[in-house]
C-alpha cells in the first residue's frame, strides 16, 4: 500500500493539480494580501539584503517573517516525514496535505487586510511543505510553487531532444512546459476568482489539495511492457 501512495504521489495529474494550487496562491498574495509573492524567498532575500544596507531596521523583520516561514515549513515537513514514513494509515504526505489545508482554511476566514504580514508569512510556510513535499513525477525532479527550475528542464530535455532525437526527453520536455502552463492557468484563474471573492477565494486551493489527498488513495494504472 505505501509503494502505491508513494507513485501516487509522483504522478502527473498531482503535479498539474499542485502546480495550479502554486500559481493560484501567488497571485492570491499579490491581489488580496499587499501585492506580496509569498511562494518562493529569492526576492524576500533580496530585499532584506536591500533593506540592511539602507538601515530600515523597521522593515528587516517584514522580510524575515516569511523566510523564517518558509525555513519553518521545511523543518516540519521533513520532521512528519521521518515521524510517519512507515505508518500504515495515511501516506506522510497525506498528513502534510492535511496540514496544508487547515492552514489554508483559516487563512480564507481571515478579512483581507487583516494580519496580512501573518498571513502572508502562512502561505510561504504552506508553499514550502509543499515543495518539500512533492519533488519528483515520473522520476523527474520538478517544483509546483515556482517555475524557474521547471523552465531550465524543460529546456534542456528540449535541447536533447533537438541533439539525439530522444523520444524520452521530448516527452520530458513536454511535461516540464506543461507545469508551467498549468501555473500560469492556476494564475489566470486565481486572478479571476480572487478579485470576485477576495479572502474566501483561497478555499479553491482548498479544494485542489483535497483532490490531490483522495487521489493518494487511487492505484496508478499499470504501465504496458516496453515492445520489442
Amino acid at each position: 500500500m505505501k509503494l502505491r501512495l508513494e507513485k501516487a504521489s509522483e504522478s502527473y495529474l498531482v503535479g498539474v493539480l499542485l502546480a495550479i494550487a502554486g500559481g493560484y496562491l501567488d497571485v492570491y498574495t499579490y491581489i488580496c494580501r499587499g501585492g506580496v509573492f509569498a511562494n518562493a524567498q529569492t526576492g524576500n532575500i533580496v530585499l532584506l539584503g536591500i533593506n540592511v544596507a539602507d538601515k530600515n531596521w523597521d522593515k528587516i523583520l517584514f522580510y524575515m517573517y516569511p523566510i523564517l516561514a518558509f525555513m519553518a515549513g521545511i523543518l516540519i515537513t521533513e520532521y512528519v516525514r521521518r515521524k510517519f514514513r512507515y505508518n500504515p494509515g495515511l501516506h506522510w504526505r497525506q498528513i502534510v496535505i492535511v496540514i496544508e489545508f487547515v492552514v489554508l482554511w483559516v487563512i480564507a476566514f481571515t478579512p483581507s487586510g487583516v494580519c496580512d504580514d501573518l498571513i502572508n508569512s502562512a502561505v510561504s510556510f504552506v508553499c514550502s511543505m509543499q515543495v518539500e513535499s512533492f519533488r519528483r513525477f515520473n522520476g523527474s525532479a520538478y517544483a509546483t510553487t515556482m517555475c524557474t527550475g521547471n523552465l531550465r528542464s524543460a529546456t534542456e530535455q528540449l535541447f536533447y531532444y533537438n541533439i539525439n532525437k530522444d523520444k524520452e526527453a521530448r516527452k520530458k520536455s513536454l511535461q516540464y512546459y506543461g507545469i508551467i502552463l498549468f501555473f500560469i492557468l492556476g494564475a489566470v484563474l486565481g486572478t479571476a476568482i480572487t478579485r470576485a471573492f477576495l479572502e474566501r477565494s483561497v478555499l479553491i486551493v482548498c479544494l485542489l489539495l483535497l483532490m490531490v489527498f483522495v487521489i493518494m488513495f487511487i492505484p496508478p494504472a499499470e504501465q504496458a511492457p516496453p515492445e520489442k
